[in-house]
């Protein structure tokens, strides 16, 4: 569906309404780009380009603009940030807002302007009237998270509209070492889209050696290589992390949610529960279920127990041990290679 609307905007076949909302903050911010770009030239952004957050703004001001007719040029575009009377969220400050001018606005929309409503809300309020009326009447984009699938297909797509062909291997190596945002996604494919030029082809190894990993992809990576014992390895990320500035506690809070990840995926599965499942009750993408899943193996119960403890105990050493710390943590590395050997 957002590919669709996406075609439609870059043949400037518009609506006068849009509603863009969810989490995946790539596909809100593609598509607000595409309007902007092809509705308005770039001497017409001046003009007639207004922003609000509704938030702050009350909506009459913003329809007051809306109805206004473009200065220069033949198209104005109003963009809402925040609608929050779309959702049951209480809002931040106690804005007014005339909600029957907007159903007005709504059932009538000025013929000039493209208004768009934009927020990064998981889901609306489908019992609202307002919510149903706008969703009855403008183009919506939900900007939701893609599964392991949606997300090979994403970029197989996005090698597709390059021309480039990407290797099955290189784009399991990809997704495992960039995760699931689409945002750090499109960055990493445009770095190695340039790097393949003529060859038009994405390699495993042009992957490995170009694509960027993300501080939790090398945590992830890092008690991988004590699920492995590889602790020499283990060591090595841990000193590239510290060569790189990140601090001891702030590598300790990313060990402790990835092993408190495993320990709630274990249990799950312990109960019968699907990845889907899994992933929704835990409120996590299903991509990082999968990953845990595969680590959960690893360790017995008993192991996830004594870790989760060792864990607190290195916490609390990280938090009043002063100069301390470093050693603190690589002690804890230490005892999670070794509790992992007499596992």
């Amino acid at each position: 569906m957002t590919m669709k609307i996406w075609n439609k905007l870059e043949k400037k076949q518009f609506s006068p309404l849009y509603l863009l909302y969810g989490t995946e903050s790539y596909v809100i911010n593609e598509t607000k780009q595409k309007l902007v770009t092809n509705v308005l030239t770039n001497e017409e952004m001046d003009f007639n380009l207004s922003v609000y957050d509704v938030e702050e703004t009350p909506i009459e001001q913003a329809l007051e603009d809306a109805e206004t007719l473009p200065f220069f040029g033949e198209k104005k575009l109003v963009i809402l940030h925040n609608p929050i009377f779309l959702t049951s969220e209480k809002p931040k400050e106690k804005v007014e807002h005339n909600l029957k001018k907007l159903e007005s606005y709504i059932l009538e929309p000025a013929p000039y302007t493209i208004l768009v409503f934009s927020g990064a809300y998981e889901k609306l309020d489908e019992r609202k009237k307002i919510t149903k009326l706008l969703k009855k009447h403008a183009e919506v984009v939900e900007g939701k998270k893609l599964n392991e699938r949606e997300l090979r297909v994403w970029v197989e797509q996005q090698a597709a509209d390059q021309q480039v062909k990407m290797e099955k291997k290189a784009i399991d190596l990809l997704l495992n070492l960039v995760g699931p945002d689409l945002t750090r996604l499109h960055s990493e494919l445009e770095k190695l889209f340039l790097y393949v030029g003529k060859e038009r082809v994405v390699h495993v190894d042009t992957v490995e050696k170009l694509a960027s990993r993300s501080l939790e992809q090398n945590i992830f990576d890092l008690i991988d290589k004590v699920v492995q014992r590889k602790m020499d390895e283990a060591f090595r990320i841990y000193y590239d992390l510290r060569k790189q500035n990140e601090e001891p506690i702030k590598i300790l809070a990313l060990i402790a949610t990835q092993f408190r990840l495993i320990y709630q995926v274990k249990e799950l599965i312990k109960r019968g529960y699907g990845q889907a499942q899994i992933a929704s009750t835990l409120k996590v993408h299903p991509f990082r279920v999968k990953l845990a899943t595969g680590q959960a193996h690893a360790f017995t119960d008993l192991e996830l127990g004594a870790i989760i403890q060792l864990l607190a105990k290195t916490d609390q050493q990280l938090k009043t041990g002063g100069a301390g710390r470093e050693v603190a943590l690589e002690l804890f590395l230490l005892q999670l290679g070794n509790l992992n050997k007499e596992g």
